[in-house]
């Protein structure tokens, strides 16, 4: 048996390239001791180091969070500069807004093109009264939600001028307008072949007209509120004729009426009927002249027959009641 140096036995060949035994590591005499940091026992308070570890577990930076109040401003900065863009393109694109408040304290609102010095070309026009309508300048047409058509002359987006309104229902006026209303003269021709046509007044017939029904009858002379007030003639369609006063649309005061038998009379009229002083004249030449009262002769009167024979009495519903006397 082998044995190493000390004498010991040696149970191991010795291999002249093997590595003599680790005896522990000896500092050579003279190099210095290097500086490592002194351990200090754990719970001192002092650092204590941390283990090694693998790559998988490094230590991260720790993450910085931005500020809310920096995020709302960029937000809030965005933002505006998105509404200054879109302000601007709808600027430069013609696009503007609009109100006109009228003398009675409506309103009409505008929303759309304008030309170079601001007028409006065309877009959507909204009333105080819920109603609206596109407007298109260039053809001078307003086209309301109600669904009339209006096209003519304009002031202020309000029609003014001379133009022509078509109403839904096909009812067309053609005449003047004034600040949106049908005021001065016009002509009205209604569905069911009723003309107007003369002076208006917010779209009422107001002062001098002629109106003419689809059956022929026709009436001229004066209008208060729609209705046939004043002087005027009214023929019907049978061809009987009245010529006189009318009060709210009923014949009241003096006139002639001539019926479509050849019957005349001539007279006083309450509330559409023959009533007061007149005449009768009858198409055969007989006439009663006296007091007349709901059409029929009532009251004192004279009664003249074709031959020159008069009668004078008291009347009752159109029959003598009294003789006051006869000439022949």
């Amino acid at each position: 048996m082998n044995q190493n140096p000390q004498g010991r036995p040696n149970h191991y060949p010795q291999n002249p390239n093997a590595r003599a035994p680790y005896s522990g590591y000896q500092r050579p005499a003279g190099y210095p001791a290097p500086n490592r940091p002194q351990q200090r026992p754990a719970g001192s308070g002092g650092y204590t180091p941390r283990p090694p570890q693998s790559g998988n577990h490094r230590r991260r930076r720790p993450t910085r969070h931005r500020s809310t109040g920096l995020v709302l401003l960029t937000i809030l900065l965005i933002a505006a500069i998105t509404t200054v863009v879109l302000v601007g393109a709808v600027y430069f694109s013609g696009i503007r807004y609009q109100k006109i408040v009228a003398e009675d304290g409506s309103t009409i609102k505008f929303f759309g093109r304008v030309d170079d010095a601001g007028l409006p070309l065309s877009g959507k026009l909204y009333y105080s009264d819920g109603l609206e309508a596109d407007v298109d300048l260039d053809k001078n047409t307003v086209s309301y939600s109600d669904g009339s058509v209006y096209e003519g002359e304009l002031l202020d987006l309000r029609r003014h001028g001379k133009g022509t309104l078509l109403y839904e229902n096909g009812d067309r006026y053609t005449g003047d307008f004034y600040l949106d209303e049908i005021t001065g003269y016009g002509k009205f021709e209604f569905v069911s072949g009723d003309i107007y046509e003369g002076q208006l007044i917010n779209r009422k017939k107001e002062g001098q007209g002629t109106y003419t029904w689809a059956n022929g009858a026709t009436y001229t002379g004066g209008f208060v509120a729609d209705l046939r007030h004043g002087k005027g003639v009214m023929v019907w369609a049978d061809n009987s004729r009245y010529e006189g006063d009318f009060v709210a649309n009923l014949k009241e005061g003096s006139g002639v009426f001539i019926f479509a038998s050849g019957d005349r009379y001539e007279g006083q009229f309450v509330a559409d009927q023959r009533a007061g002083q007149g005449t009768y004249t009858w198409a055969n030449g007989e006439t009663f002249t006296g007091t007349f009262a709901a059409n029929n002769l009532n009251g004192e009167g004279t009664y003249t027959w074709p031959s020159g024979r008069t009668y004078t009495g008291f009347f009752q519903n159109g029959k003598i009641v009294r003789a006051d006397g006869e000439n022949s």
